[in-house]
């Protein structure tokens, strides 16, 4: 046999187009997919695909909030067989997070088991949870027997399953939504039932209303975790009036009076989606680095409540500031971001403002009123029909008895009978005669089928009341429904009554239904320096030469000896106080800000300073001392340039430092000492001295400075500043403090090579 094709035709034909275009559409459809089927809700019922399936697969499974729980790994399968053909650890995922009381504002699970907490710990294993609905889920359901919604396919053509949720309240701003489709995203916060049922009724009423005007109803988000929203009212107006925007959210906290001056912080609320387990890790780090001088310590003292406490340093810290540096450094404050972007009737995607979003909602739940009207209508008039054919039996009981009893085929003839209300029955069995053939046949085939299933027990006096009765009164409903379905008003005053009964179910008389975030004014943490919020008290810093710091306990003996690392020894060793502040100057020309109070015990040999401040490994220390505000510092690097800085200038507030002089490589910081006196001396490499005039110096905040002394070879060696007056003091290599009061040989004007120093200066061209 052949392998070759005679006809063309049966070749499969091939097609050629561009492949930018073909990836566009391909990429197109993903998109589209995602956002419609994915990562947008649907602005009808506020729900995703796979939400909106598993509830309606616990439906099907009958877990009714009053019955029986069933396997959450019964549920994620029937989900993924039925209705959502996806991984099973996602269906199961979603479901629990609708289980969960921090994450859902209105839980729409009822779970039984580990579904996680609030410490990012993860559900349990789908074998070992149960679930069913809750009342809040069934109020979403409520109306699907009734046609209240449209159906489609499921994914293989099998089953049946509702577009979208009839939703008895609007759960889209009820319990929020997120999501990251292509190209789009969505973030809404959740708020309460019962104030965003008071802004509907309001639209109701007054269908123009702004957006501001719906404000007086709805004040905020209202997070399942409570917490304080600290925006601005204009600014929450102005994001639900465009749909985007951002909410302030801090924690809730107490002061807790502990006796005897002492007291300490109670964290009772955190703010939404924060993980309480990462929250004190990012808590105690703080406290590790010092980032946070005045919080000595966190605890976690959470049973089914928050509680977390926060200990301060000392008595006289202020809860406030302390605060306010919580708030910045950690997620006891963050920003939720808004962004209301959903489908508008399942399919368009829309940044909605918030009337908007309760518009979409308004309406849809009159078309779920008309279809239900329609629906009811059509289960009446069925009802009326039977009604009809039962009283005419009742009227000619004999005669349809007869019938029955006596006719080969007493549907036919029932349903060619002309029945007469008079109808005489026959008085015996022998008189029965066949009922002749008609055109207009006294009862419809479901009146006859009423007729013939209709029990022995029904034949009594009492029913016919009965079933007179019924039909007065489906009588009197239907009318009411073709009122109902005539009169648009009418139609809106019974959705506003279905409203007000959810709002009275749901409202603030549920154990769930009060509102749970508060307001307040953010207002001002004034900057309340940390040194008057710490104990002062004195103590004796020493730095070693390789940059190991600590304090030491009260005002020691400078002199006293002292225990270092091997190799290491004493550099820097000074009285001062825990509410002091020190300056280090690196030789990179940046100058460091630390706080005394977190310098390390005295104990141990202390703690790398480069642990404490961004000090680079191949930069060295040139000078540490305590900072007083006012004081001008002398700056100088080895190139020999330098100039005069207010010490105010150079107070860093990170660990990164201020760069203060500017350097040029090699040339590195050498001097950095206090302002005291009114000239300048200063001493090269090459052993000549140079003094002139402090006036000659100019005064920057940052700079590379002027020239203070000129070289052939080498640079500087050191730079002090002295009186006049007073003379040029320093110490001789014994220890003896020298003085040169008659300066006329080493004065001359700045950037002068200047004369060999003294005899006696020390061989080491220092002056201290």
């Amino acid at each position: 046999m052949s392998d070759t094709v005679d006809d063309p035709n049966m070749l499969p034909q091939a097609t050629s187009e561009p492949l930018r275009r073909a990836i566009g559409d391909r990429y197109l459809t993903y998109a589209l997919s995602t956002i419609m089927h994915r990562a947008l809700p649907d602005a009808r019922d506020g729900l995703k695909p796979v939400h909106r399936r598993i509830l309606y697969a616990m439906r099907e499974l009958r877990l009714s909030s009053t019955g029986g729980f069933r396997k959450s790994a019964k549920i994620s399968g029937d989900v993924m067989g039925n209705y959502h053909p996806h991984g099973d650890a996602a269906i199961y995922d979603a479901m629990a997070r609708l289980a969960q009381d921090f994450a859902v504002r209105y839980p729409l699970v009822d779970g039984q088991g580990n579904f996680g907490n609030i410490d990012g710990d993860n559900p349990a294993a789908p074998r070992y949870t149960e679930a069913r609905m809750t009342v809040f889920a069934e109020a979403l359901l409520d109306g699907l027997a009734e046609d209240a919604v449209d159906y489609r396919d499921n994914y293989d053509g099998t089953l049946q399953e509702p577009v979208v949720l009839p939703a008895s309240y609007p759960n889209l701003l009820a319990n929020g939504s997120s999501g990251i489709a292509v190209g789009m995203a969505t973030n809404i916060p959740p708020h309460n039932i019962a104030e965003l049922i008071d802004a509907c009724l309001h639209l109701i009423k007054s269908p123009d209303a702004r957006d501001d005007t719906l404000m007086n109803h709805i004040q905020g988000p209202d997070f399942p975790t409570g917490g304080v929203i600290v925006e601005p009212p204009e600014s929450i107006a102005q994001a639900y009036r465009t749909g985007r925007g951002a909410f302030r959210l801090r924690c809730r906290w107490e002061i807790e009076d502990l006796g005897r001056g002492q007291w300490q912080i109670v964290i009772t609320e955190i703010p939404y989606q924060v993980q309480k387990s990462k929250l004190i890790e990012r808590i105690a780090d703080l406290i590790q680095t010092r980032k946070v001088p005045i919080l000595a310590d966190v605890r976690d003292e959470s049973t089914d409540d928050v509680r977390l406490i926060l200990e301060p340093r000392s008595k006289n810290v202020d809860a406030e500031a302390l605060m306010g540096l919580m708030y910045r450094n950690s997620d006891l404050e963050l920003r939720f971001s808004l962004n209301m972007n959903v489908l508008i009737d399942g399919v368009t995607p829309c940044v909605c403002s918030l009337k908007e979003v309760l518009r979409a909602f308004l309406d849809f739940r009159r078309d779920v009123l008309l279809r239900r009207a329609r629906h009811r209508m059509e289960k009446i008039d069925h009802r009326l029909e039977v009604l009809e054919g039962l009283i005419v039996a009742f009227l000619n009981l004999d005669r349809v008895i007869e019938i029955i009893r006596y006719d080969d085929a007493p549907k036919a003839a029932l349903m060619r009978e002309r029945w007469d209300r008079t109808f005489e029955r026959a008085a015996s069995e022998a008189e029965y005669v066949s009922p002749p053939a008609s055109d207009e046949p006294g009862l419809t085939e479901v009146q006859t089928e009423a007729i013939l299933n209709m029990r022995l027990r029904s034949l009594r006096r009492l029913e016919e009341m009965e079933l007179r009765a019924e039909r007065d009164t489906l009588m009197e409903e239907r009318a009411g429904l073709e009122g109902l379905l005539d009169d648009v008003a009418q139609q809106w005053r019974t959705v506003a009554d279905q409203l007000k009964d959810v709002k009275k179910t749901f409202g603030t008389s549920h154990p769930i239904g009060a509102r749970r975030t508060g307001f307040s004014k953010a207002g001002r943490t004034e900057d309340v320096p940390i040194e008057a919020m710490i104990d002062r008290e004195p103590i004796t810093v020493v730095c070693s030469q390789m940059g190991w710091i600590r304090a030491l306990t009260g005002h020691i003996d400078l002199g006293r000896a002292l225990k270092f690392k091997d190799g290491d020894g004493p550099r820097f060793m000074f009285h001062a106080e825990t509410t002091d502040r020190l300056l280090v100057c690196g030789s990179n020309g940046r100058v460091y800000t630390l706080s005394a109070a977190n310098l390390p015990g005295g104990r141990g040999m202390g703690e790398p300073l480069r642990l404490m401040v961004d000090l680079p490994n191949e930069a060295d220390i040139v000078e540490l001392l305590i900072h007083k505000p006012g004081r001008k510092l002398l700056v100088a690097s080895s190139a020999g340039d330098g100039f005069i800085v207010p010490e105010d200038e150079v107070v860093a507030q990170t660990r990164g430092g201020k760069q203060v002089l500017n350097l040029r490589a090699p040339a590195r910081a050498r001097v950095c000492r206090p302002v005291d006196g009114d000239h300048v001396a200063c001493v090269g490499e090459n052993r000549k001295l140079l003094a002139f005039g402090l006036d000659e110096l100019p005064e920057l905040s940052r700079g590379k400075g002027v020239r203070l002394q000129k070289y052939k070879d080498g640079g500087l060696s050191d730079a002090i500043t002295f009186r006049g007056a007073a003379g040029l003091t320093w110490h001789d290599p014994a220890g003896r403090t020298r003085t040169v009061s008659d300066l006329a040989e080493w004065i001359g004007k700045r950037a002068s090579a200047g004369r060999m120093a003294p005899r006696g200066f020390p061989r080491d061209n220092r002056f201290n």
